[in-house]
Order: C-alpha cells, then structure tokens, then sequence
C-alpha cells in the first residue's frame, strides 16, 4: 500500500480522474477505492515513516474529498440552495438585483468593500466560478429569485482555465446565453466588463492575458449595443497609465481592495438605474421550429 503515498503516483491518480475518460460514477468510485486503500497503511512501518504516512494519507483524504464535492455538483447549485429558499416575492415597488459573478462578486461586501446597505440587491457570487458553471446555475440563483435586473460580471476564469480550455467564442455563447435566458423572463440585462489585472503584486497577466480580456469586453459592449443591454464599464475606470490594474485598487492584482469596490459601486448603481428606467430590451427571438418552414419553390 505504500504506492500511494507516493506523490508521483497521487499524481497519477488526480490526472487520471480529471481526465474524460470515465463519467462521474466512474470517477466518484475509483476515488472512493483509493480512499478506503490509502486508509489501510501498514501498521508495521516505523514510528517516523507511520507519522509522515499518516499525514500523508489526511492530505490524500481531504484532496479525495474535494474532488468527490466537485464531481458530484460541478456547477455548485447547494451554494445558496438554503438561502434561495428564504428569499421571498419581490415587492411590487421592489427594485430586485442579482449580480451573478465569480469571486470579484462572492468577496463584495463579504472580503472588501461594502455591497450596497439598503439596498434590495441579492448576492450570487462563487469564487472560482467559469461562465458554463454560472449558466447551469443561472435559473435557480438568478431567474428563480424574480429580479427586475441581473448584473452578469463573468469570463475571467474562463480565460484562465479554471475548469479547462476555452475559446473566447465559448466565454461569449455563456454569457449571450445567460442574457437571453434574462430577457425572456422579463429580466432587464446589466454586463459587466472584465476587470483588467496587473503584476504588480503577483504574476496575474500570464494566465489572463490582458488582450484576451480586451477582446471579451469588445464582444460584450458590442453585443450590449446591438441588444439594447447595458454595459457596465468597470474596464477603463480601473486602469492605470500602463493599461494595468491600479496597485491601490486590489491586493493581488486580480481582486478589488476597499478603494477598487468604491471605484465599482457606483458605476454598478448608474448602470442599473440605467436598466431600470430606460426602455426594455426587445425579447430575443424566438428560433423557427424545425420542420415548420414552407419548401422553397422549384423552378
């Protein structure tokens, strides 16, 4: 049993399990053997190497466990599962906001920076958090709640990978997707534009390259124009001369400090008194249904 206690072949293990190999069953099972094999170390080893075996068999449990949480809800849909359900109609005179985001939205009002007191705004944040895991959960934490108005902030972990490659193609199909998903449930649309990010602090620029992150607020603002959505600018007021992150405005070069959230509020406010009280987009359309188009004539 002392093979897996070797970290090349937990490695293996972790890589193997990551792979699309296998559906989650499968994948939840083989972690689950593991599990119950690295907890029948050998009881004849020697005092020191039984001590660092155990410590290493706890890293091992614990990392098992996370990756067993995550397989069986990708998307994290128990993260406000409780909190959605006490939350209750909406006032008629109610102005309902959800922001959906990552972890610049999860850490607002609850890290840094103070989430608009007073206001019936609902946060929805998850940290780590990709576009395709936001549109799977966009329903019950967003549509479900009966907002007037979402603010979307989401791409930026898609650009770094946290749950694999993606296009810039695929980053925009989400969130067009979540706007469209808004929309046709009479939910007026706030998009919000990438954050830029700095190395001033840690290396940040060479997982988010900050032309990726330009190119995704081109589409967005575009894509806002073209359907009567609106774009929340947070992009240009937080730059610095070098096209960068302000130093003063977050404390790793990705997320906002006190100051960076001060920056962000009330842009955040004018944008949604903007989708409020300006006129409502018009509905997407509608797809044709399959079969339902009349045959072109023949000639």
């Amino acid at each position: 049993m002392k093979w897996l206690l070797r970290p090349c072949l937990r490695l293996g293990v972790f890589a193997l399990l990551s792979l699309g190999v296998m559906d989650a069953q499968q994948k939840v099972k083989l972690s689950s053997d593991i599990l119950a094999l690295a907890q029948q170390a050998p009881a004849t080893a020697q005092p020191q190497a039984a001590s660092a075996g155990g410590t290493d068999v706890s890293h091992l449990q614990a990392e098992l466990q996370q990756a067993q949480d995550k397989l069986k809800d990708w998307p994290n849909l128990s993260r406000y599962r409780d909190a959605n359900s006490q939350v209750h109609p909406p006032r008629p005179d109610e102005d309902r906001v959800v922001f959906m985001g990552d972890s610049i939205t999860d850490g607002w009002g609850r890290q840094y920076g103070k989430f608009f007191p007073e206001k019936p705004y609902i946060n929805r944040g998850i940290s780590g958090q990709t576009t395709p895991q936001m549109l799977i959960r966009f329903r019950p934490d967003v549509i479900a709640l009966s907002p007037k108005a979402v603010v979307i902030l989401a791409g930026t972990n898609d650009i770094a990978g946290n749950t694999g490659p993606a296009t810039l193609e695929a980053i925009e199909d989400n969130i067009a997707s979540m706007s469209e998903l808004a929309r046709a449930n009479g939910i007026r649309v706030v998009l919000a534009s990438l954050l830029p990010v700095c190395d001033y602090l840690k290396p940040q620029t060479d997982r988010r390259p900050p032309e990726k992150i330009l190119a995704v607020n081109t589409w967005m603002k575009d894509y806002a124009t073209k359907n009567g959505l609106i774009y929340l600018d947070y992009y240009d007021a937080m730059l610095d001369d070098s096209r960068m992150l302000k130093q003063q405005l977050t404390y790793d070069g990705l997320h906002p400090n006190d100051a960076g959230y001060e920056i962000m509020a009330p842009l955040a406010e004018k944008a949604i008194d903007k989708a409020l009280h300006g006129p409502p987009a018009v509905p997407p359309a509608k797809p044709p249904v399959k079969g339902s188009a009349k045959p072109a004539k023949r000639l």
